[in-house]
């Protein structure tokens, strides 16, 4: 029997496998190569985005795993709050598992963590009202290791009282979902 936890993440898996295959005529059907192809494109859980990286290289910033390139510090053991250089903030802090990074420690729960959002929730007040639009904004969240999910869960954000109502118990995953919350509410407008 499936847990409802590991189904959850069952099902959150296979949208991206049903929407990496809708727009992309080069996979195969091997779950192991989707996981390969798009491990360069996530956050190292080890950095702590502090600001908006205006001067980055990247040819489309709006697709990196925050939104956009963000300059911070690194969290990894024996090089806390270390500010990488520009070449580690684009090639490994804002793009990449922490495999690749020589300061991510070999011993540790998390290689990278990916979002996703759900759009706002409609209410429906009473029958034969018009719904109301959402307010409330769920932001999924997936860790991973060795390209595998490890954790995974939802937070909450009140649009319209621009507050946490879930947050995450690690102070560098609450603070990358801000990151890639604020860039996504600037996209939408």
């Amino acid at each position: 029997m499936v847990s409802p936890n590991r189904f959850t993440l069952c099902c959150f898996v296979s949208f991206v496998v049903k929407e990496f295959e809708a727009s992309c005529d080069c996979y195969n059907g091997d779950f192991r190569t989707l996981l390969r192809e798009e491990s360069s494109i996530l956050a190292c859980p080890y950095f702590m985005p502090v600001a908006k990286l205006e001067n980055g290289s990247w040819p489309h910033p709006a697709r990196l795993p925050l939104g956009c390139g963000w300059s911070g510090y690194c969290t990894a053991p024996g090089h806390e709050n270390e500010s990488p250089t520009q070449d580690i903030l684009e090639s490994f802090c804002n793009l990449g598992y922490a495999t690749g990074c020589s300061w991510a420690p070999t011993v540790r729960s998390w290689d990278c963590v990916r979002f996703s959002v759900s759009a706002p929730l409609a209410v429906k007040p009473e029958k034969g009202v018009a719904d109301v639009p959402g307010s409330l904004l769920h932001l999924t969240y997936v860790c991973e290791r060795d390209h595998r999910p490890v954790d995974h869960g939802e937070l909450e954000f009140d649009l319209a009282r621009s507050i946490w109502l879930r947050r995450h118990g690690d102070a560098r995953i609450q603070k990358m979902a801000q990151c890639f919350l604020e860039s996504y509410r600037k996209r939408r407008g």
